[in-house]
């Protein structure tokens, strides 16, 4: 098994001004999360129930030692479980669930898959079949777009975490090639580029999932109420009537912004197609290794794209699309790819494609920080806390009628998704829009179809989605940039899904 290249510093060089801030923010954490937290804590509240009440206090202080980055993200996590066990939120049995959420060994196999991609060079094949193309060569505004633009495609058809997990490695695999190559060339490349690159990533994904009805749980699970409490049923190419100038038009932002705000620095690295040619021909024949591992991680991506062909042909509704995504949910997909390594060969005799103390090597610390983040979000539904917030913050805001209430639910539904999983956020704000229209004598369909895509949204944070949690545990994702950017889609992706929802689903009641 060759051994892999030295990885490449392209983390991004923080200036000394950077450096006192975050030592500042670090230090600020120790005193605002506390204070955050007796304040909730001691603040009578006798709309909610003890727990809910215990819950919204450590919530505030979890949230805040995850901005200041005070302790380690996973161990804030961690910290805020402990919290719910102590102060009886629930017991430790419910807390401690979502750490063996089924997404939670979705991450365990993509990332034990990225390892094996990494340790046999496949990322470099990866990498240079991408910048071979004539079109795309080593132009990295160019290769934003491309990448982007695929991720986004891919997630449309297939989980948004699944695409990430998938795209994750191809990216760090281009991210290892340009930086080697300039210091090669000498030209120098913004480290801000790396974080583009992997933001795109996770972004587009989150994105590209709002294309079809499939292509993310919170659509499936918008529609469901749309359909149950409503008796409105949205076909499948309808939905895309929406979804589809939803994610042209975001995508095209996020493209734009992330190659404004954070470019290479360089239009092109001169020579690369020789490089190029010259590395491709350096890596040499196929091993058994690399053939083992393109085969156990071309299984996963059969198993997770599986359901959603049989989805386009039957319908979501149709029995075999429900037994077979029953049976072979995203996370079976990627253990079965990731155990097939410990299987197949490797390149010596006796050898296989991975080993497990290789396999070990992968970042813990992510699956712990969305195992904590996930608990919070489904504590925060089975307590009603976040029930409870959504109805304020929507009676709050001061809007009425149909295009109010859309407003309201897109708002909140963002709201909800930065500091719950976009699944719960769909299960407790549709639900409630409806309810709210309905007592209102609004027509719900509108401000429902508008809060169940808006919960795809929620960009600022690791736990906000499992897609970003993917991306930041690269490394090269800094969380202040992550909250930066990640704002700034939260504010142009309400307002795009606003205005198109506003136009377009009138017309499909």
């Amino acid at each position: 098994m060759s051994e892999p290249d030295e990885e490449p510093d392209a983390r991004e060089v923080v200036s000394e001004a950077e450096a006192k801030f975050d030592a500042w923010r670090n230090r600020a954490g120790f005193v605002l999360a506390p204070a955050a937290f007796f304040l909730i804590w001691l603040l009578p509240m006798a709309s909610l129930k003890p727990e809910a009440h215990s819950l919204a206090a450590i919530i505030a202080a979890v949230v805040i030692l995850w901005i200041c980055e005070s302790l380690p993200m996973p161990a804030t996590a961690l910290i805020g479980a402990a919290l719910c066990i102590f102060l009886r939120v629930a017991d430790a049995k419910t807390v401690l669930a979502p750490f063996a959420d089924p997404l939670i060994f979705l991450f365990i196999g993509s990332f034990i898959l990225a390892r094996a991609i990494f340790l046999h060079d496949l990322d470099k094949r990866f990498a240079y079949g991408v910048l071979s193309l004539k079109w795309i060569g080593a132009r990295p505004s160019r290769i934003l777009l491309a990448f982007g633009a695929v991720t986004a495609f891919i997630s449309g058809w297939i989980s948004n975490t699944a695409t990430t997990a998938m795209m994750f490695a191809i990216g760090i695999s281009i991210i290892h090639f340009l930086f080697k190559q300039e210091k090669e060339t000498g030209l120098k490349i913004n480290r801000n580029y790396a974080t583009a690159l992997m933001l795109i990533t996770s972004f587009a994904a989150s994105i590209g999932g709002l294309a079809t009805p499939i292509g993310t749980p919170p659509n499936v699970i918008g529609l469901g109420f749309i359909r149950n409490l409503l008796g409105n049923e949205v076909p499948f190419f309808e939905w895309m009537l929406i979804g589809v100038p939803v994610v042209v038009i975001l995508y095209l932002f996020l493209y734009v912004y992330l190659n404004y705000l954070a470019p290479a620095g360089v239009k092109e690295i001169k020579g690369s197609a020789e490089m190029i040619a010259r590395e491709r021909v350096a890596l040499g024949k196929w091993t058994r290794a690399q053939k083992s591992t393109v085969f156990a991680f071309g299984t996963a991506v059969i198993l997770w794209i599986f359901s959603g062909i049989i989805a386009l042909f039957a319908g979501d509704n149709s029995e075999i699309y429900k037994t077979v995504n029953a049976r072979v949910p995203e996370a079976v997909g990627a253990l079965t790819g990731a155990m097939l390594l410990f299987l197949l060969p490797g390149n010596k005799t006796g050898e296989k494609a991975i080993t497990w103390p290789e396999a070990q090597k992968i970042d813990w610390g992510v699956v712990l920080l969305y195992g904590g983040g996930f608990a919070l979000g489904v504590l925060s539904f089975q307590t009603g806390l976040a029930e409870s917030i959504g109805k304020n913050l929507t009676l709050m805001l001061p809007l009425s009628g149909e295009f109010g209430l859309l407003v309201a639910s897109v708002i909140v539904a963002i709201l909800l998704s930065e500091t719950t999983s976009n699944t719960a956020s769909a299960n407790m704000v549709v639900p409630v829009v409806i309810a709210i229209a309905q007592a209102q004598g609004i027509d719900p369909f509108v401000p429902a179809i508008g809060a169940t895509m808006a919960a795809s949204l929620g960009f600022m944070l690791p736990v906000s989605t499992p897609c970003n949690a993917i991306v930041y545990g690269s490394g090269y994702v800094p969380l202040m940039k992550m909250v930066r950017y990640g704002v700034i889609l939260d504010v142009v992706g309400a307002i795009v899904i606003i205005a198109l929802v506003s136009l377009i689903a009138p017309l499909l009641r």
